[in-house]
């Protein structure tokens, strides 16, 4: 696209534009100087350009292009010819070209950057937020950021063609539960009041459903003040969907033909046409985790009955508890060193376990601190329905159902990576479906919603609600990808007697429901259709499509772990005219301890 400054951007010029005047504009990505000839690579976001300074063309020219440093933008007119044979640089587009140059003008200098924008910097992290306008400029950031683009552009694309509109929907609205804190906005004109920032659009789309705009998307900007993650950001972007009169198999038609071009276009390979479907209690079954990484072939093992037959007394009065004792086999594991199994140890107190049980069989029989335990017959029928053999490692969770998935299905990753059986070569996705609708907290004793408190128990459960919540299923879903949370939705409570009904389970007063969510029953009562949808997380989807191990790779202008933006140094306290305005006063936190 030509502009008043250039004619071409710096990854366009080819061998047919050969003989051609162009203006070009970008950053100095370096120079060497050669006996009266300068050559200078110049970069923009397309591409890289190199650019020829001959002194023999015009030695002041040449001597004004000594004087450039990287970084320098830069504005260069000249005609573009060949490189010589020897020249050619097959690894760049560009590569059969260069531009003699007649002009250049400097835009503007920079001083030495505090790391130089290649892909082989060392910088650290930290730095790199810092100043991640130069960050930014490294080809394989500005590469994703291009890539983020085209794979936001392609989900827009295939949702239009399914008839989906786009709607903005507010950020400044009202507190909802969703499961994590809000970030809050002080009102300027209702002192004492606040806006809530969304964790998602999920009221305002769903009053879009009973608005008749049966078909809604947007790339949503949400935020939710939580602590950060790999995988995980205070703010984030999504693709929310919301259809009226549709059911599961409809969200799964309408995701899957899209994850299935992402990842032949991005990763290279096709997925399985449908994409497996497993209920939550066999994922949590047989992999610890309601988002299992199914690359990874290692499973848990219920052995709880052999276990207890065992005389060993941590194994059976766990049992006889109500827990589990659970094995996780390592095929091969016996050869690894014992440091390995030490790290898994402290990996598995560090969520919550007391220790790890483990034992191996070697070449001399068993070793570990359980060989003596399963040294007889019933040791050796544990071990069988463990599936344990000659030259195997294997590792014991015992204790209540949730922490011994927890722990076992943790140290899955670890022990999948140090074996070498995860198969990185292929993407594995699925649905997982059927989850809980609520769960019990201990700690305030009532039920609180899995999901949201909008999600439709499964018809069938309607009748046992109040009398056995935890056995409702949910008509939940999330696809999973390698392991990841790539998306989540479910099918909401459309009529308002019901919507009535999951909040008094969740301990809400018919006062506490009209002061929050009066708004939205009665919104309800006017015809609402039955609807459902599900969100997609952009930065996640893209993280996994690109092989980043963070999120932040992916993001523009990311936070750091403790949800700070380095570059603006945000958050930043607040002047005194600006807490007056807002009618804040603001308190000290107490001292910290030690």
């Amino acid at each position: 696209m030509r502009s008043a400054l250039r004619t071409h951007t710096c990854g366009a010029l080819r061998r047919a534009d050969v003989g051609s005047r162009v203006s070009l504009c970008g950053w100095v990505a370096s120079r060497r100087d050669q006996g009266g000839v300068a050559f200078v690579d110049l970069r923009d976001r397309h591409g890289v350009t190199q650019v020829t300074f001959s002194g023999d063309r015009d030695a002041s020219l040449l001597e004004k292009a000594s004087a450039l440093r990287p970084e320098w933008c830069v504005r260069v007119t000249g005609v573009v010819g060949p490189r010589p044979a020897g020249a050619v640089n097959a690894t760049l587009p560009t590569g059969e070209v260069e531009v003699g140059a007649e002009a250049l003008e400097v835009l503007s200098e920079c001083p030495v950057p505090p790391f130089w924008p290649t892909d082989r910097t060392e910088a650290g992290l930290d730095l790199r937020l810092e100043y991640r306008f130069i960050d930014l400029r490294r080809p394989k950031m500005t590469r994703t950021l291009v890539e983020r683009a085209q794979i936001v552009s392609t989900v827009r694309r295939h949702l239009e063609a399914q008839g989906f509109l786009e709607v903005e929907t507010p950020l400044l609205t009202r507190s909802t539960p969703e499961g994590s804190r809000d970030f809050v906005v002080p009102s300027r004109l209702h002192p004492g009041s606040f806006y809530a920032l969304p964790q998602s659009p999920q009221l305002f789309k769903q009053l879009l459903m009973v608005s008749g705009f049966d078909r809604y998307y947007q790339i949503a900007r949400c935020l939710r003040d939580e602590d950060s993650r790999a995988d995980r950001q205070p703010e984030f972007s999504q693709v929310d969907i919301e259809g009226s009169f549709l059911a599961e198999e409809d969200v799964y038609g309408l995701i899957e033909p899209l994850l299935r071009t992402l990842v032949q276009r991005y990763r290279g390979h096709d997925l399985p046409d449908p994409l497996p479907r497993m209920r939550y209690d066999e994922a949590m079954a047989r992999f610890g985790s309601d988002k299992p990484d199914l690359r990874n072939p290692l499973e848990l093992v219920d052995v709880s009955r052999e276990a207890a037959a065992l005389g060993f007394r941590v194994f059976s009065d766990a049992v006889a508890a109500g827990g589990v004792v659970n094995a996780l086999r390592l095929p091969g594991g016996a050869a690894l060193p014992r440091k390995d199994v030490d790290g898994w140890e402290a990996e598995a107190k560090a969520v919550g376990a007391k220790g790890l049980a483990w034992a191996k069989w070697g070449a001399e029989g068993l070793a570990g601190p359980l060989a003596k335990v399963l040294a007889g017959d019933p040791g050796r029928a544990l071990l069988a329905a463990a599936g344990v053999r000659e030259g195997d490692l294997v590792l014991f969770g015992a204790g209540p159902f949730a922490l011994v998935k927890k722990v076992l299905g943790h140290l899955r990753k670890p022990c999948g990576e140090r074996l070498g059986v995860v198969d990185r070569n292929r993407t594995a996705a699925l649905w997982v479906t059927d989850f809980p609708l609520v769960e019990w907290n201990e700690d305030e004793k009532r039920w609180d919603a899995c999901h949201h408190p909008f999600t439709s128990p499964r018809e069938e459960d309607w009748a046992v609600l109040e009398q056995d919540p935890g056995a409702v299923r949910a008509r939940a879903y999330d696809l999973v990808v390698d392991g990841y949370e790539a998306g989540g939705g479910s099918i909401r409570i459309h009529r308002p007697d019901r919507q009535q009904r999951m909040f008094s389970l969740l301990g809400m007063s018919p006062d506490d429901v009209q002061r929050r969510f009066g708004w939205f029953v009665d919104a309800l009562r006017f015809g609402a259709p039955p609807h459902g949808g599900i969100a997609l997380g952009v930065d996640r989807l893209v993280m996994l499509l690109l092989g980043e191990e963070a999120i932040q790779e992916v993001i523009a202008f990311p936070k750091t772990a403790q949800a700070r933006c380095l570059l603006t140094r945000a958050p930043a306290p607040l002047d005194e005219k600006q807490l007056r305005d807002a009618s804040i006063a603001v308190v000290a936190p107490p001292p910290k301890q030690g």
